[in-house]
């Protein structure tokens, strides 16, 4: 097997923690913090990708708390849209090249803006450690 015929569908996390853009913000926070990761897909209720929600975009609701004594909202009211995605059909050396201009450290996955995944920096790296042991 070579890198170049890796597909993103075959490294992908397809089991992820989302949110709906009605889903209170706090509610995002504590799940964000327990499960430890930076950041989420926010999905309608078609599974239809419509933004992201990161630690970053969440630091809006403790400034807000800090000068107006406002906590909270909608995750709508704090998340990021227009998310720049990959497909599951994509390769793995051309996802590679896009890790190193974008500078993201994961994309969400869609078919048809249906979420089906998401991948990271570092699922690129176990498909080349797979290929170089096999």
């Amino acid at each position: 097997m070579n890198i170049k015929s890796c597909l993103v569908k075959d490294y992908m996390a397809r089991t992820l923690v989302t949110f709906k853009p009605d889903t209170p913000v706090l509610d995002a926070v504590h799940v964000l913090v327990k499960n430890r990761i930076a950041g989420a897909p926010v999905v309608d209720d078609e599974g239809n990708l419509v933004g992201m929600l990161s630690e970053l975009d969440c630091m809006k609701v403790a400034l807000q708390a800090g000068y107006h004594g406002e906590y909270g909202g909608p995750v709508r009211d704090y998340m990021s849209d227009g998310v720049q995605t990959v497909n599951a059909e994509m390769s793995i050396v051309d996802l590679a090249e896009v890790f190193i201009d974008k500078r993201y450290r994961r994309f969400p996955v869609t078919d048809k803006n249906r979420l089906v995944g998401q991948i990271s920096r570092r699922d690129v790296l176990r498909a080349l450690e797979v290929i170089s042991a096999g």
